[in-house]
């Protein structure tokens, strides 16, 4: 074992050392090992006693009891408890009976809705690799990820998954798939020199990170961090800190029960104070308070709120939006920001070549990711595959290490997207790599080296080798002497030229490769000093491109008031280039670098300020949710990697991608896209505004209602008179009606124009002026025509029970007509047409139903105290309830909801 440096520290605490900063030696004596050896078994226990085993810790979830509890733990329900237990302390079992049924069935239905236990900290755990290859004791061995220690030499080779954190102190063309931690679009090539202490992670290349995959070549690397002192442990800390957020419906449904808990309330002692002062018995007017608070409290708001948000998840699949967790619905109607990452959101998450230049002549090429289909243009016109443009084909397929495959519906890469997507393009050509592998088979090769920055592979051809070269245009060009043309014969090189198109290139985002061969006697060895007379074959540019959905989503998203900002880990460069080309503001690019010196406030003013941020870290995108969220706003965050999980957490709806996001991603969201399109937002957004519209209708037809039946138990008892309506009949008429007419509101259609507003105020209450107004209007409405109603039956002589029968039956057919100006809140009904909505119709006809067997029906008259009464009856009833509907209809006309709907 090598000694330990006395002046530096024992590897007990490494959380602090910035490994990236010291020599490999260096790192090797501070966690005491030989790197030739590895660890002892003896050492290896003491470092798991000490620093346990390479896992992350998991945070229970809550009990499904405490679940349960958490649906009754709501203002108004708990109202509905007292009034049921006090009532059947009282003996009235029926009337206790069917309140604290309401309870229940209420509770089951949210519990039901919010079972799904959060398991981002799982996911997580599940992303570190299983098995790994680790000296030891002097041998190379096989074993569980979960047993490493800090000072393990780990082994690595391409298609392993990092165990832990590694400083590398060994590589050999070793390049590492970092996007998931970082956002890199492309593979990191890794090396093993000291960096400067505050180079960022994505910066770090003498690093490998737990979870990161290795895409080629091999290397060897020192465990410094484990389990949730890794990178990977970091962020799961972030998502375990991150508070789950109320939602804004959440939020303005909670104030708004408060308020009603307080106004019933009053209410309540008022009339039962009332009540006591006129003589009243203390039974008779507790019973009339309980009437009050049933009649006034919307049973049927929890029930209708959960519901409409079920519907509205219904719709969103359809549209290939997953949700995770039910106010998230209605949550994208309310958003005012979308922060979406690059690679796999706004990109395609596939490199893509997209302009060749040979002989002085630049092509266009067309077609999608992986997928071999598309053309290879010159001025809108077909090109001809022939002389410089095949050459520079042939050169791009055979100095090429990746392969290309079609599993079900998908192209799939195996190697490095760049190599890649110079198969894919040669295939656009008519060249199949397995073809001119088998014309040129491989006699030799230099692999691609990070000091070199080129490849070279040899070719066995007709007595001679053609040699292919493919690298870095700033190391190649020097080396060639002219160049190929049109006719495929070598002409005049003009290096400026050159040049010029290939900075033509990197100003639209576009990563260039430079492609030259060059022919060898037969048994010529292939060495470096053999290349100083190449040909140039072209320069070939690439890009992850962005995804033709998501320039017109965001277009349509800027229309809706909603802002989009890119938060990336890729260079500014390619973050600028992106984003000008789906139509984001991108003149002033902020990297992490500088977000870093920034304090809060000002931070908020960037974030507000700046669209395109780059070279971003899980922090800092932590940092720029909370920064939008502090100026008010309503933050939905896309992302698909590890490295956006925290923020995912954080923001008020995370969104992240069903196919190539991570299950870390998938876990910390509210909201999946199993399509990966962000195109798939603006639908989500589109249905959440529905879902917030569809809960206004329902409250605008409920509340009215229910005010008016408490109006109408507060003026019984301030005039002494008899109750109109029983706290049962209060009941039915709140459930049956909640169930089957207000309910079918949740299911009208997404009305024209509603991608064109703006998006809600936070502050909007639920109760603004025009439905304080429409609940005034229908309430007194209501009261005169129950009462009017109700006595005129008793003066022709009817029973108390008949009389009843008439009020009850007002409500409910004031409520049919009534839920016709519901429909649309801003235009008339027929507007949204007569059957667009089915359960519309359904909905009343079974409402008429119920009526007539609660009118007729002996067993339903005998629980609810109601009695049959005659068609003259039935006429009044029908003529107030159509006389209502036109006076709203009215009031609609001449003062509609325009503020409810901005």
């Amino acid at each position: 074992m090598a000694l330990p440096d006395p002046t530096l520290s024992a590897p007990d605490d490494t959380s602090s050392i910035n490994w990236h900063a010291l020599p490999a030696d260096h790192v090797a004596q501070r966690l005491e090992v030989d790197v030739a050896l590895g660890l002892s078994d003896l050492e290896v226990a003491e470092r798991l006693a000490r620093h346990g085993p390479n896992l992350m810790t998991e945070v229970p979830g809550l009990p499904a009891w405490r679940r349960f509890l958490q649906q009754l733990s709501q203002p108004l329900v708990l109202v509905l408890m007292a009034a049921g237990l006090t009532t059947a302390a009282l003996g009235e079992w029926t009337d206790a009976s069917v309140i604290l049924g309401v309870v229940l069935v209420n509770a089951i239905i949210g519990y039901w809705q919010e079972a799904k236990a959060e398991g981002a900290l799982a996911a997580l755990a599940q992303s570190i690799a299983a098995q790994v290859t680790v000296r030891r004791g002097g041998h190379r061995q096989r074993l569980d990820a979960s047993q490493l220690v800090p000072g393990d030499v780990i082994i690595l080779a391409a298609g392993d998954r990092v165990p832990a954190d590694l400083r590398l102190f060994h590589q050999r063309e070793l390049h590492i798939d970092d996007s998931m931690l970082t956002g890199e679009s492309l593979p990191v090539s890794k090396h093993t020199e000291p960096l400067a202490a505050d180079a960022r992670l994505a910066e770090r290349a003498n690093m490998a990170y737990a979870g990161t995959t290795v895409v080629a070549g091999q290397g060897a690397g020192l465990v410094i961090a484990t389990g949730d002192a890794s990178e990977t442990g970091r962020i799961a800390g972030l998502i375990a800190a991150a508070p789950t957020l109320l939602t804004p419906l959440t939020r303005k449904m909670a104030r708004f029960s408060n308020w009603l808990l307080w106004a019933i309330g009053g209410l309540a002692l008022l009339t039962f104070a009332v009540g006591l002062a006129r003589g009243e018995s203390a039974f008779a007017m507790f019973m009339a308070a309980v009437a009050l608070a049933v009649g006034a409290i919307p049973e049927g708001l929890p029930a209708a709120v959960t519901v409409t948000l079920a519907i509205g998840v219904a719709r969103m699949a359809k549209r290939r939006a997953i949700i995770r967790h039910l106010p998230a619905v209605e949550t994208l109607g309310s958003t005012t920001v979308i922060c979406s990452d690059k690679t796999g959101t706004l990109t395609e998450n596939a490199m893509t070549v997209r302009a060749l230049w040979c002989a002085g002549h630049r092509f266009s090429i067309s077609g999608h990711g992986y997928n071999p289909e598309g053309k290879i243009t010159l001025e809108e016109q077909p090109a001809l595959i022939e002389g410089a443009l095949r050459e520079c084909l042939v050169a791009g397929a055979l100095c090429n290490d990746a392969s290309l495959a079609r599993a079900g519906q998908q192209w799939k890469i195996t190697g490095d997207p760049t190599e890649a997507a110079l198969l894919v393009v040669a295939r656009k050509g008519g060249l199949d790599e397995h073809t001119l592998q088998t014309l040129l088979p491989r006699t030799n090769e230099l692999p691609f080296d990070a000091n070199r920055q080129y490849m070279v592979t040899a070719h066995r051809s007709e007595g001679e080798q053609i040699v292919y070269f493919k690298g870095a245009l700033e190391r190649l060009l020097p080396l060639c002497v002219d160049q190929l043309g049109a006719n495929g014969q070598p002409g005049l090189l003009d290096p400026k030229a050159v040049e010029a198109m290939a900075h033509s290139f990197a100003t639209q985002g576009l990563r260039v490769l430079l492609v030259a061969r060059q022919f060898l006697g037969p048994n010529s060895p292939l060495t470096v000093t053999n290349a100083p007379a190449l040909t140039l074959l072209g320069l070939v540019g690439m890009i992850d491109p962005p995804r033709k959905a998501a320039i017109s989503a965001i277009r349509h998203c800027h229309s809706a008031g909603i802002k989009v900002k890119m938060i990336t880990g890729d260079h500014a460069v390619t973050a600028q280039a992106i984003a000008a080309q789906v139509g984001l503001a991108a003149e002033r690019v902020m990297t992490g670098r500088e977000l870093a010196e920034l304090d809060d406030a000002a931070l908020a003013q960037v974030a507000h300020e700046v669209d395109v941020f780059a070279r971003v870290e899980p922090e800092q995108k932590l940092r720029l949710v909370r920064a939008l969220q502090s100026r008010g706003e309503v933050v939905a965050m896309t992302g698909d990697g590890v490295n956006d999980a925290p923020a995912l957490k954080q923001a008020d709806i995370g969104i992240a991608m069903g196919l190539g996001g991570t299950e870390v991603a998938k876990e910390a969201s509210a909201m999946v896209l199993t399509d990966d399109n962000f195109a798939s937002i603006e639908a989500a957004v589109e249905e959440g505004r529905g879902v917030w519209d569809n809960l206004v209708k329902f409250i605008t037809w409920t509340l009215p209602t229910n005010f008016g039946e408490g109006l109408v138990i507060v003026a019984a008892i301030l005039f002494g008179a008899t109750l109109p309506i029983t706290p049962l009949q209060i009941l039915w008429i709140n459930m049956t009606t909640a169930v089957l007419l207000g309910l079918t509101l949740a299911f009208e259609p997404i009305e024209h124009g509603i991608m064109q507003r703006q998006p809600r105020r936070l502050d909007m209450p639920v109760l603004d002026g025009p439905l304080i107004r429409r609940i005034g209007l229908l309430s007194l409405l209501l009261l005169g025509g129950v009462f009017s109603l109700f006595l005129r039956a008793l003066d022709q002589g009817a029973s108390l029970p008949e009389a009843r029968t008439v009020a009850v039956n007002v409500f409910v057919m004031v409520e049919i007509f009534y839920l016709f100006n519901c429909r649309s809140l801003t235009q008339s009904f027929w507007r949204q047409g007569l059957f667009s909505n089915r359960w519309f119709w359904f909905g009343i006809v079974a409402m008429l139903i119920l009526q007539l067997a609660l009118t007729y029906w002996p067993p339903l008259n005998a629980i609810f105290q109601t009695a049959p009464i005659g068609w003259q009856q039935w006429l009044e009833i029908i003529a107030f309830a159509w006389w209502c509907a036109i006076v709203v209809g009215l009031e609609k006309r001449w003062m509609p909801f325009h503020v409810k709907l901005v």
